[in-house]
């Protein structure tokens, strides 16, 4: 039933016609479907997009569904990617399709976006205690036999509000006692005793099911490699030593689940090291920021770079604006800003320009800062920009980049738009 649904919901999305919610999509494409104008495959651009338009390489997202497919494949992982990152429902159900366990998300909307889209196994990183939200998982749970729900844990009184809430409920809510990255890392039980209280309190109700442990090495202060596989060895110990003390009773598998995008290696490292516990057990990797990839944040960290070996991830976005001024010969204007492009880490990369159909690397021209709708250029000696020129950025830190826009075009590598992605910030 859940599956149909999704499939149905795709479908929809494809009938929803182009109007002014849309930014940087041709003028006279107002009025078509999406999938109407997806079967135009019309030019990035010469079929009449406006800028700024940022897109998605069809190449370079295919590349990297595939390799993290082949990367938890080879390392006994399950893996449920953040799905925050695009909250793109098409995007889910490709990950899906690519061996993801499911989907993980953060807040109420998201999970209520990724059911709407067919979405049977969502793992909330989060702890939640709302009770209209809860209330709404506990229906979907009682309807769906097939829904699976995972949520954080972490502290007693979070448990008694979960509890409360959810008097009545005909499935329990499954849930994992999160561990903290260390002190002064972000939410997340600080000790192993602590854990233990979290743990009993859960064992005292009816409304919850205490499945595993779960955490982010991300938060662990002063990160490098020895930190974090010490905080990831500390976290599968109190999965062993839950399982010890009999805590995962009436559970039917156990998760251990940990990974964000900079640190998925030493999650791979320390998951392969956990010994055989009383139960099957769900290695969990959840990082989400692969499926485009970036030019900055995680160009520097991905743990590909630091193993060749495994492949490599491709950035897969490319902003393009257009020089609107050129004041002098040290500065240019182009009109993308921060309602456009990710700047919460980096500014964007200069990277290419096309000027009468050719494009050529964009050398001697960089971002010095974001307006609300401009960027600013400085240009060196050998910068060649005139006015009119697009200028393709590459962009930092996706998770900030998918809520920019709300249906992104997906184009091959001679600017052919194949398909559009839409997204619910």
């Amino acid at each position: 039933m859940a599956r149909d649904t999704g499939t149905e919901a795709l479908t929809h999305l494809a009938e929803d016609r182009v109007d002014h919610r849309f930014k940087g999509l041709p003028p006279d494409a107002v009025g078509l479907t999406v999938a109407e104008l997806a079967g135009q495959r019309r030019n990035l651009f010469t079929d009449g997009f406006t800028t700024p338009v940022l897109a998605l390489s069809a190449e370079r997202l295919a590349h990297n569904l595939a390799l993290m497919e082949t990367y938890a494949a080879r390392h006994g992982l399950a893996f449920a990617p953040h799905g925050k990152t695009s909250m793109a429902p098409q995007l889910f159900h490709r990950q899906i399709e690519h061996g993801a366990w499911g989907i993980t998300l953060a807040v109420p909307h998201q999970v209520w976006v990724a059911r709407a889209f067919g979405i049977e196994r969502i793992f909330l990183a989060n702890e939640l205690v709302d009770p209209a939200a809860l209330r709404r998982i506990a229906d979907d749970l009682a309807a769906d036999p097939d829904f699976r729900f995972v949520c954080y844990v972490d502290s007693v009184r979070g448990v008694e509000l979960m509890d409360a809430a959810l008097c009545g409920a005909a499935r329990p809510v499954d849930v994992v006692v999160e561990l903290a990255a260390g002190e002064g890392a972000r939410t997340g039980v600080r000790t192993e005793a602590e854990c233990a209280a979290v743990a009993d309190a859960v064992a005292a109700t009816a409304t919850l099911r205490l499945v595993g442990v779960a955490g982010y090495e991300g938060e662990v202060p002063r990160a490098d490699h020895e930190r974090v596989t010490a905080y990831l060895r500390r976290l599968t110990a109190l999965a062993a030593g839950l399982d010890k003390d009999g805590r995962f009773a009436g559970a039917e598998e156990i998760v251990v689940s940990a990974g964000g995008s900079a640190w998925f290696d030493a999650v791979a490292e320390v998951f392969a090291e956990l010994p055989a516990l009383s139960l099957p057990v769900l290695r969990l990797l959840r990082s989400g920021a692969y499926v485009s990839h970036d030019d900055g944040h995680y160009r520097r960290l991905t743990p590909f770079a630091r193993v060749p070996g495994e492949g490599a991830l491709e950035p897969a976005f490319r902003l393009w604006a257009q020089v609107v001024s050129r004041p002098s010969p040290e500065q240019a204007f182009a009109n993308a800003g921060k309602r456009d492009a990710a700047h919460d880490l980096d500014l964007p990369e200069a990277q290419v320009v096309r000027r009468d159909g050719t494009e050529r690397p964009a050398s001697g021209v960089s971002v010095t800062g974001l307006s609300d709708q401009h960027a600013w250029l400085r240009t060196e000696a050998e910068a060649d920009l005139e006015v009119g020129d697009w200028v393709g950025f590459g962009l930092s830190h996706p998770c900030t980049s998918f809520d920019k826009w709300q249906l992104i075009p997906v184009a091959e590598a001679d600017g052919t738009v194949v398909d559009y992605i839409r997204t619910f910030f």
